[in-house]
């Protein structure tokens, strides 16, 4: 029987011994890797951090102490070793485990989270209520390196060391977030794991560990007698710039070295001051193509674990790879053009950019509210920058989208990826929200391609707006044209596609597509429908609405994204406002989150399909003619 089988709660891994430990870790591999080979995912970040975890849990006592993870892929075998080894198979997968971590899936996740550098914060609060509460136990937050370059790491790390509460904050240093790291703190990092002291330190726990008997419990316990060793080994100006903050500093150390993991948690678990342990993984660990290229295998998609290659067919280009293309021909033509990403730059398509014009790429890191107001600050010296986020990450800019661009009509482009349902991330990465939270935000234009051609226009038009103009695009193929070649159209129109009678569907985006399909299924009961593009969420196309309003008894908006507030809400307000004679039937998203799933299974799940589209609006007839 395999030992990750016996393992029905974290505190049976302290009862392994140091050879079962390195087994277990390698079982946990293997898991990781037969999961993700199957259903994707992501792969590199947790390989690794397989070791860091088993320490963790040989050492603290989940769920009595609370062990929180920034973004919850670094924590696959969090999850392995937190009784959902069984059920492991199913993550990612409609119904199945989360892909990250969620409070009502287990009682050892204390924190859901899908987005970076939220671990610290929330840990401080837990242990400043423990505090309150009177209670005993233990925080550890677990943060990666890559989410050091995001500020709320550091609003944390500053209220930690000024509330002086006990706490452990473990940074997983792998030199990645996604891509690789930029900045200071990057070069910070580096230069602590150069440091001779980690050499003197790896050597001085493996020469203590030889004489200790490290079987069972008792590894526990021997771990305690190298906290000398520890201590004479660290040099006092390492870490200084976590100390002067007024937390103590500990590292750097191995962070595969099981044995010596769980020495420096021993010595660390019942603090009484603010602590950072500093571990050094490698991205990818035990799988030799995620080593050696751990960007490209941070998220997979299912592949033969022997070969690496992908089991899928060959798609059809992506809208972060059209993006991708456009923006790079188009600032050859313009050299005002500059491109920022938030430490996505192979996920937003900006690859390419980044190879042929360096000079005008800014990876700013997981650091979304500065990579808007640092494209403010370009914007007013004449530079037109295309800041491209995905739209779950852009929510967490939103005060410096009103606050620096919006009231100052700054020419900022936002180009929005995995803007619509994203599939397998789940409910903290749909980008079901944009439309509803830039409508309301005066001086903002916002429009929406249909397919590779428009998007083309778009951003064309877009870097000739004095002010801020946001495009959003989903995840996916994008088809190079939908209902025939673009036709040439003024700024802020919409257009018709198909003429019909009686009943228009006013599609948004991609939906075009979806829009024409369900005409076509309705041609066969006799229907006739109107389609048309309303590419422009604002302002709206106030003429074509006017025009189908008054030729149609029923109208249909048709958005992937949230029914409250968006292009709907927009279209119906101006039919209610100029008292048009016409029914107004909003297609989108509910108002509930919508959990993981394959995008297809999301599409259906929410009625964002041509059949479903089809049978609404032959029942919305049907009850007329009824009521008639």
């Amino acid at each position: 029987m395999a030992l990750l089988d016996q393992i029905k709660q974290p505190h049976d891994v302290s009862q392994l011994s140091a050879d079962e430990l390195e087994r277990l870790a390698e079982e946990i591999r293997r898991r990781i890797i037969d999961a993700v080979s199957h259903n994707g995912g992501h792969l590199a970040p947790p390989l690794g951090t397989v070791e860091l975890t088993i320490a963790l849990h040989a050492v603290f006592e989940s769920p009595q102490d609370r062990i929180i993870w920034d973004v919850g892929h670094q924590a696959y075998a969090h999850k392995l070793l937190t009784g959902r080894a069984d059920a492991f198979p199913s993550i990612r997968r409609k119904g199945g485990l989360s892909g990250y971590l969620r409070r009502s899936e287990s009682a050892h996740d204390f924190f859901g989270a899908g987005h970076a550098s939220t671990a610290i914060a929330a840990g401080v609060g837990m242990a400043k209520a423990r505090d309150l509460q009177g209670g005993h136990e233990r925080v550890v937050a677990v943060v990666g390196d890559g989410a050091m370059t995001g500020g709320l790491a550091y609003e944390a790390l500053n209220n930690l060391g000024h509330l002086e509460t006990p706490m452990i904050v473990v940074l997983n240093d792998n030199s990645m977030s996604i891509s690789p790291n930029v900045g200071s703190m990057s070069r910070y990092l580096a230069r602590l794991r150069a440091a001779p002291s980690f050499g003197r330190l790896k050597k001085a726990v493996q020469r203590t560990l030889r004489h200790l008997p490290l079987v069972g419990a008792p590894l526990v316990g021997a771990a305690g007698k190298l906290k000398e060793a520890i201590k004479l080994t660290l040099v006092p100006d390492a870490g200084a710039f976590f100390e002067e903050l007024g937390v103590k500093y500990f590292g750097p150390f191995d962070g595969h070295d099981i044995p010596s993991l769980v020495a420096v948690f021993e010595l660390v678990k019942d603090t009484e001051v603010p602590v950072l342990v500093h571990v050094v993984t490698r991205k990818g660990k035990g799988y030799p193509f995620a080593e050696e290229e751990p960007g490209k295998w941070h998220g997979a998609s299912p592949f033969d674990p022997s070969t690496g290659k992908g089991t899928g067919q060959k798609s059809p280009p992506k809208w972060q790879d059209a993006f991708g293309e456009i923006l790079v021909r188009v600032a050859k033509e313009d050299p005002r053009v500059v491109a920022i990403t938030a430490a996505m730059s192979d996920g937003t398509g900006l690859n390419a950019f980044a190879r042929e014009l360096p000079e005008r790429f800014f990876d700013v890191g997981i650091a979304e509210a500065y990579a808007v107001t640092f494209a403010g600050g370009l914007a007013t010296r004449g530079m037109r920058p295309v800041a491209a986020i995905y739209s779950t990450f852009l929510q967490r800019a939103y005060d410096q989208i009103i606050h620096d661009i919006a009231i100052q009509e700054l020419p900022v482009l936002f180009c929005m990826d995995r803007a619509g349902l994203v599939g397998e991330d789940g409910a903290t990465h749909q980008g079901l929200y944009d439309l509803a939270y830039l409508r309301c935000i005066p001086n903002m234009t916002i429009a929406v391609p249909r397919d590779r051609e428009s998007l083309e226009t778009l951003i064309r038009g877009a870097l000739q707006v004095d002010g801020p103009v946001a495009l959003r695009y989903p995840r996916g193929e994008a088809a190079s044209q939908v209902g025939g070649a673009a036709q040439a159209l003024p700024w802020g129109a919409g257009e018709v596609l198909r003429e019909g009678q009686g009943v228009a569907i006013l599609a948004l985006g991609p939906m075009v597509e979806l829009a024409l399909e369900a005409g076509e299924m309705l041609m066969t009961e006799g229907v006739q429908v109107t389609v048309a593009d309303g590419r422009f969420v604002k302002p709206l196309d106030a003429r074509l609405i006017r025009d189908l309003a008054g030729r149609h008894d029923l109208l249909f908006t048709v958005e992937e994204g949230t029914a409250m507030g968006g292009f709907g809400s927009a279209v119906l307000e101006l039919v209610a406002a100029e008292r048009l004679d016409c029914q107004v039937r909003i297609w989108g998203t509910p108002d509930r989150m919508i959990e993981h799933g394959s995008r297809q299974e999301n599409l259906e799940e929410v009625g964002l399909t041509a059949r479903a589209l089809a049978q609404a609006i032959s029942q919305a007839l049907g009850s007329a003619r009824h009521a008639s």
